[in-house]
């Protein structure tokens, strides 16, 4: 266990298919329960707010394999008793919206999003979406696609209070914006059937969260904006993922890398976070060896139960050796992984990718 230093990160381990160990920087923010009340109205001007730290600005989804992205977004986090909050700025010149109907497809507009997994086991997460509009689509995912999981778009969640603020002019080309922000207030109360998780957190509790920024290229034909598109298929160019904690690829939907936000009831505590690195590397070697099996039920119909295909170094990167077993069939898996400093903590994962930690008090 290591104390979390005010630049805050962790990191998260992939394993690639040469064998090599990587490591990618993983965000971690530390939001400060409110001392004032919060009016959710796009501006962000209570003291709590003022208070709050700004998290590092977004990057591409894919991290360093692609540009950083020419616009800036950061985003504030705080909470209280009933909501947990979110305060997010982006830059941009020409600020656009066209959906106007509740859950249907934000990300064809630029929008901002907003992704939480309470209890990090990657099942049972909310996401949030909304354009300068401030038109929402609010859905909750059972797993991640990849797992099988589908998204319950009649999920609306109880009690959302969301607003825009634009810098600016919406859908007029004829001048240049500064850019928008969004303002959300998500209920405590959402998130109590679908986790195990206290809800609100308790100091110093631990979940899961990333945003995402989509931005779409666009020119101005007959005074409106219109998505430029590529001039030999005639299609839309791709839009821009920009995102806080970088996903490594294309997929916001793998929550195993979302950074982690630490929850502060004193926002004036001196008191020490630690952070249990042991057991994130655990859980970043489970996924990897979780995507692993994904590949090899869609190459060969079955689970492998052989451990060096499957996970290539004896030791984690804190330099103790990997203890594990593993069981699998056509239809199942199961991995158990020993905590490499507490022999009395085991993660486990199974074939639909749900994590979860067990405590033998007699280790």
């Amino acid at each position: 266990m290591r104390k979390l230093f005010p630049t805050l990160f962790f990191l998260l381990l992939i394993t690639s298919c040469q064998g090599q160990n990587n490591l990618i920087e993983g965000r971690a923010y530390i939001s400060k329960k409110a001392t004032d009340n919060i009016t959710v109205d796009g501006s962000a001007n209570e003291e709590s707010w003022k208070n709050a730290s700004w998290t590092a600005k977004f990057v591409d989804i894919e991290g360093d394999k692609k540009p950083k992205p020419y616009f800036d977004t950061q985003v504030k986090m705080t909470w209280d008793d009933t909501y947990f909050y979110f305060y997010a700025e982006m830059e941009e010149p020409h600020v656009w919206a066209k959906l106007t109907e509740r859950d249907a497809v934000i990300f064809y507009d630029n929008d901002f999003e907003i992704f939480i997994d309470p209890d990090g086991d990657t099942h049972y997460y909310t996401e949030f979406e909304m354009n300068a509009f401030n038109t929402v689509w609010d859905l909750l995912l059972t797993r991640p696609y990849r797992d099988g999981g589908h998204a319950i778009d009649q999920f609306d969640i109880p009690g959302l209070q969301s607003a825009v603020q634009i810098d600016g002019t919406l859908n007029d080309p004829s001048d240049k914006d500064k850019g928008w922000s969004v303002e959300v207030a998500i209920p405590w109360a959402s998130f109590k059937e679908t986790t195990r998780v206290s809800s609100p957190p308790k100091n110093n509790d631990i979940w899961r969260v990333n945003f995402s920024r989509v931005q779409w290229e666009t020119e101005v034909i007959d005074g409106e904006y219109v998505k430029k598109k590529n001039k030999d298929t005639g299609k839309n160019l791709p839009e821009n993922n920009w995102v806080w904690s970088p996903q490594r690829a294309i997929a916001m939907h793998e929550p195993e890398f979302w950074g982690e936000v630490i929850f502060k009831e004193n926002p004036d505590s001196k008191d020490d976070f630690y952070a249990d690195f042991g057991s994130e590397e655990v859980r970043q070697v489970l996924y990897d060896i979780h995507r692993k099996q994904i590949q090899n039920k869609r190459a060969h119909g079955t689970y492998s139960a052989e451990k060096d295909s499957l996970l290539s170094q004896e030791s984690f990167q804190v330099g103790r050796k990997i203890e594990w077993l593993i069981q699998a069939d056509q239809y199942r898996y199961h991995v158990i992984m020993q905590h490499p400093f507490d022999a009395g903590i085991y993660w486990h994962i199974d074939e639909t990718g749900r994590l979860w930690k067990e405590i033998r008090t007699n280790e």
